[in-house]
């Protein structure tokens, strides 16, 4: 009779840590992802013209959950703008800069109920994201002074560190893995830098301050620190 005791709650104990284990499939997560990203930037300085360009992007994710994450960003590439010939002050100027930023990102799924699928399943990978960053600027191609208007000279620095603010908007791609865990995402943006200050082209002109916007696709891909969700997060 004890055997057969020991062996009845041996197979509920089993029952019951299997049923625990396929409650799981499709709430857990990963809490850290690596991403690595494309940009497409035009810049909005003190130079006449804009010009479009590329920069990189590496991204670290610590997501506190599945639509609540927290971000460290490192851009890398080139800002251009202005025309030496074509426009009445001649500036001109090329800057390869580097920037730093830490954003937060609350996707919708945080906040609004998905469970039914639908319209509300499609909006939950959709975010808004902000927070603050450091920009190192370096000019290295500038043209200071007007040929069209003789004497017109535009002062500056080559070299400029600042703070920025970035505001973004985005959607995020989810693929999940056979367990329903988010293993693989795709995220296009928009994204806005408010510059606060006036050293993004090398030109101390005007009252406005400088500011950079990019289009952006980034791959994603989780790392490691299972967490479990309060909901079933592939609905």
């Amino acid at each position: 009779m004890n055997n057969y005791f020991k062996r009845f709650f041996l197979l509920v104990i089993v029952v019951l840590a299997a049923n625990m284990v396929k409650a799981q499939t499709g709430y857990d997560y990963a809490q850290y992802d690596l991403g690595l990203g494309l940009d497409f930037n035009k810049p909005y300085t003190d130079a006449q013209n804009i010009t479009n360009t590329r920069s990189g992007r590496l991204t670290f994710n610590y997501n506190v959950s599945p639509f609540v994450n927290y971000i460290i960003e490192v851009q890398t590439g080139t800002l251009r703008g202005g025309d030496s010939v074509l426009t009445t002050s001649g500036r001109q100027f090329t800057n390869n800069f580097n920037a730093v930023m830490m954003r937060g990102q609350l996707q919708f799924g945080e906040i609004i109920d998905y469970s039914q699928g639908g319209m509300a399943s499609a909006f939950k990978n959709l975010y808004v994201s902000s927070g603050i960053g450091f920009m190192i600027n370096h000019i290295t191609e500038i043209n200071r002074a007007s040929v069209k208007v003789p004497g017109f000279y535009t002062a500056g620095e080559n070299n400029s560190n600042q703070l920025v603010i970035p505001a973004r908007i985005g959607y995020e791609f989810k693929f999940y893995n056979k367990y329903g865990e988010p293993g693989f995402k795709i995220d296009l943006g928009y994204q806005y830098n408010f510059i606060l200050g006036d050293g993004l082209d090398g030109f101390t002109a005007g009252k406005q301050k400088d500011s950079y916007d990019q289009l952006s696709i980034g791959f994603k891909f989780a790392v490691g620190g299972v967490a479990t969700y309060r909901k079933q997060i592939s609905n």
